[in-house]
């Protein structure tokens, strides 16, 4: 029979690409998520009754187990950007993590993938990188042999960054961004994904930060997306003590409203992991060490984020258009 994978967080924005890699290894695939109806455009990843969602929540004990028991290897692709709620940065980073990593090992699962973030470390400033931190040590005390991965922004059709500018783009000619000097090392998702199955079949373990080829400040990799999409906008450079001002008015906003409105245009969080390079750090495990070469934004960002552009699909026909001189008859 072939082996069982449990992917918890399987339908979500790597977990999916995940999913579909493991399935074309021929494995039976568990996505395990809070709403499995949500969750059904996974089953054609693979063959009839190859991939199938499952009703998980990893705050609960019972529902992990039940998610795991039988499976080979388990992969956690869950995490947050929330710092309050149920399902908040230590509920679901450390916590959550812990429990995976804990029932893992005594259901007997060969192997386990948890994917973290670069930054994350148990003395971080920022609470989402040190729940980040905490997690990865409950993981590693529980299931000495997994594998950790680190990756820096991930970037993809279904990501949550170029995407996110790219709109925000449609609402004036001002781009506000902070910490617009501070580096990123974006990776593509499926280059996670295939880092993540090397884990799971068990080719790998340990921890790695991943990151693509390109290094950029958080204004070139706006210029860049400004490029794709065919659009001039003025970067504006929020410093951060003013930004500081803004999201702590935000993050108040919040609070009083019980989460009525819900903070995700800059918190306080955010603004402290803004302060610190989003990069791979020297000397760590890499991609290279898993003999993988990570594809670079250049061949991926244009294929996804067309959309954006002023006339959408029709953007290259008009501007060939400009270029063609009309005869004298």
């Amino acid at each position: 029979m072939a082996k069982l994978v449990t992917i918890f967080g399987g339908s979500g924005f790597v977990g999916r690409y995940i999913a579909r890699r493991m399935a074309k290894e021929g494995w039976r695939v568990r996505v395990a998520v809070r709403r499995p109806n949500e969750a059904l455009f996974v089953k054609p990843y693979g063959v009839v009754g190859q991939v199938e969602p499952i009703l998980a929540n990893i705050r609960d004990e019972d529902s992990v187990r039940g998610a795991i028991q039988g499976a080979d290897a388990v992969i956690n692709c869950v995490g947050t950007f929330d710092s309050g709620g149920k399902n908040n940065f230590d509920a679901v980073q450390r916590d959550g993590a812990a429990r995976i990593a804990q029932i893992a090992a005594e259901e007997g699962a060969q192997s386990l993938v948890h994917i973290s973030a670069i930054g994350a470390d148990v003395e971080s400033q920022s609470l989402y990188g040190k729940s980040k931190g905490e997690g990865e040590a409950a993981v590693l005390e529980a299931f000495p042999g997994a594998m950790i991965l680190r990756p820096s922004v991930i970037f993809g059709a279904e990501d949550g960054f170029f995407n996110r500018f790219a709109a925000m783009t449609r609402f004036g000619p001002v781009l506000p961004v902070a910490g617009a000097e501070t580096r990123f090392q974006p990776v593509y998702v499926d280059d996670v994904a295939q880092a993540a199955v090397r884990g799971a079949m068990g080719e790998a373990h340990g921890v790695y930060e991943l990151g693509g080829p390109d290094v950029e400040s958080f204004r070139a990799l706006m210029q860049r997306m400004l490029g794709i999409i065919r659009r001039r906008r003025l970067i504006l450079n929020i410093p951060f003590f003013v930004g500081g001002m803004m999201a702590a008015v935000l993050d108040f906003g919040q609070k009083i409203t019980g989460g009525l409105f819900h903070n995700s245009i800059l918190t306080r969080d955010q603004l402290r992991s803004l302060r610190t390079d989003n990069v791979v750090r020297d000397g760590v495990q890499t991609f290279a060490d898993l003999g993988i070469e990570p594809i670079a934004m250049e061949a991926v960002l244009e294929s996804y984020l067309w959309p954006y552009r002023p006339s959408g699909q029709y953007s290259d026909i008009k501007e060939s258009a400009k270029n063609l001189r009309v005869g004298n008859h």
